[in-house]
């Protein structure tokens, strides 16, 4: 089949190269790549052309209009999608090419996520956030399963049909501030008579940078704009109003847990302060940095 691979990207000149790397030494060759230019400021495009591939302009800002120029924009029957960020395993066409062979009635595919740059230097002596990172997409994924009735898609790992996507394009919400992109367009496909699955073979990696940078938008904001999304989307229920409480408060005791450790860290780290020799107090370097 057919695969066209499209990247939203706005200023990832630190990422862009090895995601494009990536995508270079797969097994099975995608049919073509399209980076979508969302107002680089940086030399994401110019390390975007050392590759082959597609460059398109969107001067709207927001993931949304940038993804909704790729998809519109791919020649495929088959449009996948990863972050600028992501590096992808050697089978991931492959996989995608097989699931979509294999299950011709299927509108959607969304497979594993985990980072690959987890390191957020913290005390964490019951492992917690190791936990939490092993397990926050699948109870992330699965929770919005049972809130939606399917598999929601995943920006940085997932694909989608030309035709599912024809169908739903003129009907999905663009407005990021509002609207969660990757649920908006689930439910849309849902709605739509669609079918998403998840192959757990299909893997990507992505960086937690979101998570290291601004804990509070990854782990409260973003979800709580899912939840948003979803209580737009469909009336409520008991069962519905109860499930999205449970996602929120699982949210929330996340981002609990990070500050609380963030904050262990500091403490230890000013203690630490007065064993130091006094030269190295004016040193920039003294203090690690999240």
């Amino acid at each position: 089949m057919k695969i066209s691979v499209v990247i939203p990207a706005y200023n990832e000149e630190k990422y862009i190269y090895q995601c494009l790397s990536s995508l270079k030494n797969q097994d099975t060759p995608p049919y073509e790549i399209i980076v979508v230019d969302n107002n680089c400021k940086d030399k994401t495009i110019e390390i975007a052309k050392r590759f082959s591939v597609k460059i398109v302009k969107e001067t709207k800002q927001g993931i949304s209009y940038a993804r909704t120029k790729g998809y519109n924009s791919a020649k495929g029957e088959i449009i996948a999608r990863c972050d600028a960020d992501a590096i992808l395993s050697s089978n991931w066409i492959r996989i995608i090419d097989y699931n979509f062979t294999k299950n011709k009635s299927i509108s959607g595919l969304i497979g594993a996520l985990s980072f690959y740059d987890y390191d957020l230097r913290l005390k964490d002596p019951l492992h917690i956030l190791d936990t939490i990172k092993e397990y926050i997409f699948k109870i992330y994924i699965f929770t919005m399963k049972k809130l939606i009735g399917q598999y929601p898609f995943n920006g940085p790992n997932m694909a989608i049909s030309k035709k599912a996507w024809n169908i739903v394009k003129d009907k999905v919400c663009l407005d990021d501030k509002q609207f969660h992109e990757d649920i908006d367009l689930s439910i849309h496909v849902i709605k739509s008579g669609g079918k998403i699955i998840y192959d757990s073979k299909m893997i990507a990696q992505f960086s937690a940078r979101r998570m290291k940078n601004d804990p509070e938008s990854f782990f409260k904001e973003y979800p709580n704009r899912a939840i948003k999304t979803i209580n737009m989307h469909y009336p409520r229920s008991i069962e519905s109003a109860f499930l999205l409480l449970n996602a929120k408060l699982f949210t929330q005791a996340v981002h609990s847990v990070y500050n609380l450790l963030n904050s262990s860290r500091a403490v230890t780290s000013s203690g630490n302060l007065s064993s130091l020799k006094r030269s190295s107090l004016g040193k920039r370097n003294a203090r690690p940095e999240l």
